[in-house]
């Protein structure tokens, strides 16, 4: 059984050597859908009984793990040294060192790496991560996906 909860987020950020407008800086509302599959638990009087994991389980480890940390944060590539130094000069700034350039795929990726292990068999009943879908905008996404 596959299970799908979604959550959103404000996060800027630009995409340093792109040939057109995301240059810029810039932000999008982010939405992240979290699909895991698992056995649905069938442990009489278990408050998990009927389900694969409790919806609000599973929006509580991702808030904690990635949306908290990424909201209303902007997120930058450790290579983009001249938009790193000028957050640097921002008292209390919110931001978010990236190893990769932020962009969808990159994110959804690092969401998966991120939340992977904080899911598998939380329960016992197998259960595993098999999909971040990161909306950029509500027309574009990116999925990463289980191997």
């Amino acid at each position: 059984m596959q299970i799908t909860t979604r959550l959103e987020f404000d996060a800027g950020h630009r995409i340093p050597c792109h040939k057109s407008q995301c240059r810029n800086l810039h932000g999008h509302r982010y939405a992240i859908e979290i699909t895991l599959s698992g056995d649905v638990i069938q442990q009489e009087g278990s408050s998990e009984q009927g389900m694969v994991m409790d919806f609000s389980d599973v929006k509580a480890i991702a808030r904690k793990a990635v949306v908290d940390v990424w909201d209303h944060a902007f997120l930058v590539y450790q290579g983009d040294t001249a938009v790193r130094e000028f957050l640097e000069t921002l008292p209390d700034h919110k931001t978010v060192i990236m190893q990769s350039v932020p962009t969808a795929e990159n994110m959804a990726a690092e969401a998966f790496r991120i939340l992977d292990a904080l899911y598998r068999d939380t329960y016992g009943n197998h259960l595993r991560l098999e999909r971040v879908r990161l909306f950029e905008t509500p027309n574009s996404w990116a999925d990463a996906l289980s191997r």
